[in-house]
Order: structure tokens, then sequence, then C-alpha cells
């Protein structure tokens, strides 16, 4: 018998859109699951959709097939399968059961009880199952934990951990984004109690549930508590001053994961640390720019970071001297950032070139003394002035 449903909401949009429902009428069984359904309850937006159905992968891609929908078996073993409907991908995984797991990934048997499949997931609001009549499967109080902020274990804390040591950062994720007053008092212990088994993650899934911690509105408190438990020490040891952090949400600076990371990274090897959390080569070269040289005050040595660094890098540093304490007007500086174009060097060899110096090592040799003049002298926007430097400096390297 199916157990009856804990509770009906009005049908949320993203179940009516025509993907989705192109889908729901073909499995007509499904239920969406996970954070599309925490998501709707909570009155966000919802982003990825991830639906549920005790039927086979094999049967699924048949169903799917008669249908004239696109499928592709993206983790057929573990009893996934993508639909793709007008671009958008809708992944559908059978309803499962761990048999073992080693701590990081886990071997699983196909079953038909909706329950068995809520048990194994890892905390309590993201067990929740919602049909297309808008009937919502809550087996472990999920709906009342996530209206009182209580980013919860499912059953045993230890258990969950053991199952997969990265809930322990997907635990500060949630406690980030929706967490409300003190966190569950068994899950911190767990937690604590696991911290030598994270040293068993890959450094991309350590990246990855760091930079969405680090994406919340305001991941100040789980930051801390990601200390108090020894956690942000096993992986992100470099974490000299988290209170910087907090001080930069504060401030209103914009929720971006590499300038949060460089608020509590101020003195760190960037080389060392991109190639530990395997940073991509964007993230390592914006991070290094972030930890440069503090904004100046006068314009025209702002003028020259502007030109040397871009208005992002600007605007970045700016807002980690504010939160580092640092004296300055950084408001101001930040609107310079933001309303002034950046000065770009406008000669190039063939100005050089047109003034009778021949090809070769002198060409640049002209060129690099302008730019430094006018670099000296804050960056000027005067054609008229550049020329007759250049026909200055050609003179003097003739």
């Amino acid at each position: 018998m199916t157990d009856p449903p804990a509770f009906r909401i009005a049908p949320p949009e993203f179940l009516t859109g025509p993907a989705v429902a192109r889908v729901l009428e073909a499995l007509p069984e499904a239920r969406a699951v996970g954070g599309c359904v925490r998501d709707a309850i909570a009155g966000l937006p919802v982003a990825d959709i991830d639906l549920a159905t005790p039927r086979r992968p094999e049967a699924v891609l048949r169903v799917l097939a008669e249908r004239g929908i696109k499928a592709v078996p993206t983790g057929r073993d573990h009893g996934t399968v993508t639909a793709v409907v007008e671009g958008r991908p809708i992944e559908i995984t059978t309803l499962r059961r761990d048999v073992a797991t080693d701590g990081r990934h886990a071997k699983v048997a196909f079953t038909e009880d909706w329950r068995e499949d809520a048990a194994r997931r890892d905390f309590t609001f993201n067990a929740l199952y919602l049909d297309r009549a808008g009937n919502v499967w809550d087996w472990f109080g999920g709906r009342e934990d996530l209206a009182r902020g209580l980013v919860r274990f499912i059953g045993d804390p230890p258990t969950r951990l053991a199952e997969d040591h990265l809930r322990a950062l997907r635990f500060f994720r949630f406690h980030a984004r929706y967490g409300m007053g003190a966190p569950d008092p068994a899950a911190v212990a767990a937690i604590a109690a696991d911290v030598p088994n994270l040293a068993t993650l890959s450094a991309e899934r350590v990246w990855s549930e760091l930079k969405r911690i680090l994406a919340a509105p305001d991941p100040s408190a789980a930051v801390r508590l990601m200390r108090e438990t020894d956690v942000l020490a096993a992986v992100l040891p470099e974490a000299s001053d988290p209170e910087r952090l907090a001080r930069l949400a504060s401030l209103g600076a914009p929720a971006d994961p590499v300038l949060r990371l460089a608020a509590l990274v101020p003195g760190a090897d960037v080389a060392r640390l991109a190639e530990r959390l395997r940073l991509s080569g964007a993230e390592a070269r914006r991070l290094a720019a972030l930890l440069g040289p503090v904004p100046p005050a006068d314009p025209p040595a702002l003028r020259v970071m502007l030109a040397e660094a871009g208005a992002d890098t600007l605007l970045g540093r700016a807002w980690l001297a504010e939160a580092a304490g640092l004296a300055g007007d950084w408001a101001t500086v930040r609107r310079f950032a933001a309303a002034t174009p950046r000065p770009r060097f406008p000669l190039r060899g063939a100005d050089v070139l047109a003034l009778g110096i021949p090809p070769g090592p002198r060409v640049g040799v002209v060129l690099a003394a302008v730019e430094r003049r006018w670099k000296e002298a804050g960056c000027p926007d005067d054609g008229a002035l550049l020329r007759r430097w250049l026909a200055e400096a050609a003179a003097t390297a003739a």
C-alpha cells in the first residue's frame, strides 16, 4: 500500500511548464524530489528539476523514446536518465536503496518503496516528494525543519556522514542558505567527529561545495561554525580571518565566491591554494588579482590601477580593503571604478614605425618608455600629448 501524502500545496509553476509536463505525461507516477520541491515550498526560485520514479531505467528510456523525448542514460548504473525537452535537462532517477558505500561512492539497488528511497537522502527537507496534483510526501519532518530553518540529517547523523563524507560540507551549504538560529547539535557533533574523513574527498568536490557556501546571501554564520568544528581548518587551512568575510558581507559587497574567498585568505600563496583546490585558471587569476595592492587614494594613481587591473579588480580590492578596516574613502573608490572607463594605452608599434624607426627591438623600447611616462602622469586621455611624448622617445632612442 502506498503511504498517503503528508500535505498538499498548489502545484508550483515548474510542474506545469511544458517541458516538465511533457515528461510527467509520459511518466505519470513520477514525483519531483529534492531541491526543486524544497525551494518551491520555501517560495524560492527553482533551478534544477529532479524526478523520481519506481520504473527501472530501461523502462524510462523506452517510454520516453516512444513519446519522442530525447533521453540520455547519464547514470544508468545508479538509475539516472536525463530527459532533454526544449533544451532543458530533467533528471529522472529510479527509486534506490544503498547496498554499500565507501564514504564517497554508493552501490545501490533499485526499489519500488518511496520511503526507502527517501531514507537514503541527506537532510529532511531534501526528502520531500511532490506529484502533479500538488500532493507532498514528507516522512521525516522536512517541511517543519524548513520552516524552522533547521538543517537536520535523516536518521542517525554519523551514519549519513559515513555514507558520504561530503555531506559535512553540504550541511554548511544548506545552513548558510536556509539556517535560522542555532544549528542542530546532533549534526554539529557528528560533523566534528567526522573531520578526519574530509581528507578523503577530492579537491573538485571540496571546492564545489565551498563555492556554494560562499555564494549564499550571508555565509558568515556557516563559516564561523565551520571554524568551530575544525572543518574550516581541514578544507581551507589558509583561512586566516573569517571575521573579514563577515565584515565584507555586512558591507553589502556582491555575493561573489571568489571575492569572499579572497577575504578569507588574505595572505595565501595563491598558486599553491589554486593547485590544491583545483581552481579554474580564471578563478586563480582573479583571486591573485584581488589580493593585489590596496587601491591608492589619489585619482591619478587610481587611474593607473584601473588601467592595469580593470574595474572588477579595483572594485574588489576596495571592498576587501574596507572589510579589512583599512582607512580610506572606499565608497568613492568604488564609484570611481564603476563610472570611469578603463584607460587604455592607445599607441602601437605602427605609430613608432610611422616616425621612421625601422622594425626591431627599438620599437618596443620606445613604446615602453612612452607607456611608462603615460602611467606616471596618471594615464591622461590626450592624444596630442602622447604623440609629442612618442616623438621625444623616438628621438632619444635614435
